[in-house]
């Protein structure tokens, strides 16, 4: 069974807002003013509130769960990422992910799933990019 094949693209768009920003740090850890303390982001070289990175990399790996959830079982193997421009408070974020390679694996009853994936701002600034590998099964 295909689960998957060369040029595929999915992907959706997400808002972050001052209030998601500061959850999302606060849950991870996240202690910088810059995604907390509107002075202090303010007074930055931003001009505002910004999302952590880990905040932006995960709408992106999740994205990936997401669309392989409807399909098979799935599970993440690798996944990098190079973060490229600040997320501010108030941007629509556009993920996607596009299928560069698959690999049949029988002795595990699934394909491996090669992606590369970007995530642009509203103004069309690549602000993060990233390549993930997953394992796409009739059952894990």
């Amino acid at each position: 069974m295909r689960f998957a094949k060369v040029g595929d693209r999915f992907g959706k768009s997400v808002t972050l807002d001052v209030e998601s920003i500061g959850s999302f740090a606060r849950a991870c850890g996240d202690t910088n003013p810059l995604h907390h303390d509107d002075a202090v982001a303010r007074a930055s070289r931003f001009g505002s509130i910004i999302a952590c990175g880990p905040h932006t990399a995960s709408l992106l790996l999740a994205l990936s769960a997401e669309h392989f959830a409807r399909i098979c079982p799935a599970l993440g193997l690798d996944f990098r990422v190079q973060f490229r421009k600040a997320v501010k408070a108030g941007d629509t974020l556009a993920l996607e992910w596009t299928v560069v390679r698959v690999e049949d694996k029988p002795s595990m009853r699934g394909e491996l799933v090669e992606m590369d994936g970007r995530v642009h701002n509203q103004h069309g600034e690549l602000v993060l990019s990233g390549h993930g590998l997953v394992l796409a099964a009739e059952r894990l």
